[in-house]
């Protein structure tokens, strides 16, 4: 009985991604390439490189379809007065500095484009990198950002609050 060295493998028990002389196959190439893309995109997101601003608009300047277009964000009422609302959806927060202004902003975080969660203690704030920006005009109050939330237009009318 002849036996074969062991680094013989029958063909159809050679992994995909293997090829007969022991390189790789472009199928193992593309699902390396692939995954490689995936892992980018995670550290894009949850990155902890806190060097300043990652330099492009990204979602910031971008509206979901429900964004503009007639349909009430909020009442004047739900927007207390040195603080205000986050519209995850919308992707829009909208302040009320003092009594009867209203402010809108990009609710995208202008350092790594995180949404920002919460409104409190008169900022506007990112959970990411704990950026913080002032509710009165989306400026840089502190942490990492160096650039403050884009301004976004909105309409007051009959108490109703709507993106312009």
């Amino acid at each position: 009985m002849v036996t074969e060295p062991a680094s013989q493998v029958e063909e159809n028990e050679r992994p995909a991604t293997e090829a007969p002389d022991g390189g790789n196959t472009r199928r193992g190439v593309l699902i390396g390439v692939g995954l490689a893309g995936v892992a980018g995109v995670a550290a894009a997101c949850g990155g902890s490189d806190d060097s300043g601003d990652s330099g492009g608009n990204g979602a910031a300047g971008q509206q979901s379809p429900a964004a503009g277009g007639g349909a009430a964000l909020a009442q004047t009422s739900e927007i207390p007065v040195g603080g205000g609302k986050v519209f995850k959806e919308q992707k829009v927060v909208v302040t009320q500095p003092a009594q009867g202004t209203f402010k809108a902003f990009s609710a995208i975080c202008t350092h790594r484009q995180c949404p920002v969660d919460e409104v409190a203690d008169g900022t506007i704030n990112c959970p990411c990198h704990r950026s913080k920006f002032k509710i009165a005009d989306g400026s840089v109050a502190g942490g990492p950002a160096t650039r403050p939330l884009e301004e976004k237009q909105v309409t007051v009318s009959g108490g109703q609050i709507k993106l312009a």
